[in-house]
């Protein structure tokens, strides 16, 4: 009597197959999520853990890539409402040095007294600190739109919302910005001046 060979179930590899080619994407949103390297990998797993019993769901999706970041997305806003944090890393940390270059620049462009009394290096830290006030949502989406360059209708699809209120909630995020920037003291200071 011939052996039958073992062969893996059918499920797995088909799971694979549809998911693993948008792993990397899904990895970069949930670093621009969270921030830090192992909460974006903690973030990916907990996802793909979650939609493995979902194979046929998944399958039937046409446009799989924006609904798995709706999917991330929504897995990262419940456990920062469970956990009752905000950001915890600075933007310096999370974005690339060119594409901060041209995010600051984006700002400073908009309000003259930046770009004519500010330097980058005294813009940066500023920025961080500003950018860790806003909520997670705010932040993701201004990172989303103002940095990685996503246009506004993508941002609607994985948030699932109307592109009329992501173009709200982007002015929104970007005029407070202007104005916390513009509320702080210490980017205004002349170099070398000490504050009595």
């Amino acid at each position: 009597m011939a052996l039958i060979p073992f062969r893996r179930p059918a499920r797995p590899s088909r799971f694979e197959k549809l998911v693993q080619p948008h792993l990397e994407a899904m990895y970069r949103f949930a670093f621009r999520l969270a921030g830090q390297q192992q909460d974006a990998e903690d973030l990916v797993q907990d996802v793909v853990v979650k939609l493995y019993p979902r194979l046929e769901e998944l399958e039937a999706i046409e446009q799989l890539r924006p609904w798995l970041n709706r999917v991330l997305y929504r897995h990262f806003i419940d456990q920062v409402r469970r956990r009752g944090r905000r950001a915890d890393r600075p933007v310096s940390d999370v974005v690339e040095p060119e594409q901060q270059a041209t995010f600051l620049d984006s700002y400073a462009a908009d309000v003259p007294e930046l770009t004519e009394q500010i330097s980058a290096e005294r813009l940066k830290p500023v920025m961080d600190s500003v950018i860790r006030e806003l909520s997670p949502d705010m932040r993701a989406l201004m990172l989303l739109h103002d940095v990685d360059g996503w246009s506004q209708e993508d941002i609607a699809r994985v948030l699932e919302i109307p592109v009329g209120t992501v173009k709200s909630r982007v002015h929104r995020c970007r005029a407070s910005l202007k104005k916390k920037l513009l509320e702080r003291p210490e980017l205004f200071q002349q170099a070398g001046r000490v504050e009595q």
